[in-house]
């Protein structure tokens, strides 16, 4: 199980998060929901290592993580698709996809992802990840690339964020396959119906831990209140 517990994060001055306590339990699927602002993308940072937390620990499997960097963490099994994508220059999707060649999986298995993703292998398996992609495409990629490594725990930051109309259904595809293969995902999003296609839910507003529980609660005790909510003004960009 990875969790934080009573993990508080501030910046210059601001609490970004207080005492937020998270469990995502092996076998299931989550989604952190919330406003923009309101520390959700700081809450993927400290789980994967890239902010150290003010206050509080990072958990797996009754041991505390907090002191391990991004490498140790991924070698536990944690990855992170990154809401912008990083630009790599003069590497193919190919290449991009098995690690230069460090990966060992099938043309199979490299098509079957990207098909899921919405990427025909043939058209995009020799082009080069590079800025001649769209942001769509290089974020279809990347999350081609987080299927394939098939991590024990897949934090999503904003997965559907520079995709298409279509992108609800393609999140639930890639949802249903890391079902298939074990890997437990954490979703962050502020759209409902994102969120809504996850098994269990985190309503985070301003910092706070505001309720838990089955995702299509969360959603409508979302839907209701935090439109209506004046911490919703009050909230910067989140770190």
């Amino acid at each position: 199980m990875l969790g934080l517990s009573d993990v508080g994060y501030r910046v210059n001055g601001r609490t970004v998060l207080e005492r937020v306590n998270l469990r995502f339990k092996d076998g299931r699927d989550y989604s952190i929901l919330g406003p923009n602002g309101a520390g959700k993308s700081t809450i993927a940072g400290i789980l994967m290592g890239t902010l150290k937390p003010t206050e509080g620990r990072v958990i797996l499997d009754g041991e505390e993580i907090t002191p391990l960097g991004v490498t140790e963490r991924a070698k536990q099994g944690i990855s992170l698709l990154w809401q912008e994508p990083a630009r790599y220059d003069g590497i193919t999707v190919e290449g991009y996809l098995t690690l230069g060649g460090k990966l060992r999986v099938e043309k199979d298995e490299i098509k079957r992802v990207l098909e899921l993703v919405g990427l025909p292998y043939e058209l995009y398996r020799h082009r080069l990840v590079d800025r001649n992609l769209s942001g769509g495409e290089r974020k279809r990629i990347e999350l081609a690339s987080l299927l394939l490594l098939k991590p024990r725990y897949a934090i999503l930051d904003e997965p559907d964020s520079g995709l298409d109309i279509t992108s609800g259904e393609l999140i639930e595809n890639v949802l249903d396959y890391f079902k298939r293969v074990g890997t437990t995902v954490v979703l962050i999003t502020h759209h409902e119906k994102i969120a809504a296609k996850t098994d269990l839910a985190y309503f985070i507003c301003a910092g706070r831990l505001v309720r838990r529980g089955f995702s299509r609660e969360v959603v409508e005790y979302y839907k209701k209140t935090c439109g209506r909510c004046f911490l919703s003004g009050m909230i910067g960009n989140e770190h």
